[in-house]
């Protein structure tokens, strides 16, 4: 493990333990010998930098969200990582998610026909002033590099690309600083186009509590509406989605041949 504060090495310790080597400089640990993975978990602005680094020294290396914050640079990181004889990954940890996976199995197979239209809120981040003041580089575009979009959708936007796809045109509504006294984006409503004519709305705040969170989306044949509030007991993998009544006489339409 590594931290680059000598001064936190004595709380890291208690938590791992004895046995586990620490290090202060990212470099001196990669070329210890001692490793063959790593996980990037440090300031947004370090992680291309970083991932970059361990690929260099031929580390397998997983990179915490976001990939960075300037666009270049992830391109360069990615890039970097196809030239690269090690497994280069970004940590979305809600693809394996088995709700999601029947989500994108069902959308694959097409057995809800062509989507025509999807609805994402996630608005269940509330974030306290209290949390902002809490550390100085907390929603500032110097420390974080953005607000809610780059720090805590990441996951959501990365689902939405991945079950809906990428559109070719995108338009988008910020608010910065919205009842909260910080800097960077807090509330976004986005509305995006799709080559086939699909639309598609993303609402985010951390300004809410409680707030919602699901994706729904209408395809030909059924409405569905799946909340991951119903993975919280760890039964996705046996539960189905709910229908909507508009999608139970859709499903019971078609049962019966109409």
């Amino acid at each position: 493990m590594c931290d680059n504060n000598p001064d936190k090495h004595s709380a890291i310790r208690q938590v791992v333990g004895n046995d586990v080597t620490l290090f202060s400089d990212a470099e001196e640990m990669l070329k210890s010998g001692l490793i063959d993975a790593v996980i990037v978990s440090t300031p947004h602005y370090d992680h291309p930098g970083l991932s970059m680094l361990a690929m260099r020294h031929g580390i397998h290396t997983l990179c915490e969200k976001p990939a960075g914050v300037y666009t270049a640079q992830v391109r360069e990181m990615n890039e970097f990582a196809r030239g690269c004889n090690v497994v280069f990954g970004m940590m979305f940890n809600q693809r394996p998610n088995p709700l999601y996976q029947k989500v994108k199995d069902l959308i694959d197979s097409g057995e809800l026909g062509e989507l025509r239209r999807s609805n994402w809120i996630i608005t269940n981040w509330y974030r306290s002033q209290s949390y902002y003041n809490s550390g100085g580089w907390r929603a500032t575009w110097k420390g974080e590099g953005g607000g809610v979009l780059l720090n805590q959708d990441p996951h959501q936007l990365d689902l939405w690309q991945w079950l809906v796809g990428m559109p070719v045109r995108m338009r988008a509504f910020c608010q910065f600083g919205k009842h909260r006294d910080i800097e960077v984006e807090n509330e976004v409503t986005a509305y995006a186009e799709y080559a086939n004519g699909a639309t598609g709305v993303f609402i985010t705040t951390t300004a809410e509590a409680p707030g919602p969170t699901g994706w729904r989306s209408p395809a030909i044949a059924a409405k569905w509406w799946w909340k991951t509030a119903s993975c919280a007991s760890g039964g996705c993998a046996n539960q189905k989605p709910n229908l909507t009544p508009a999608g139970k006489t859709a499903l019971a339409s078609r049962s019966a041949g109409k």
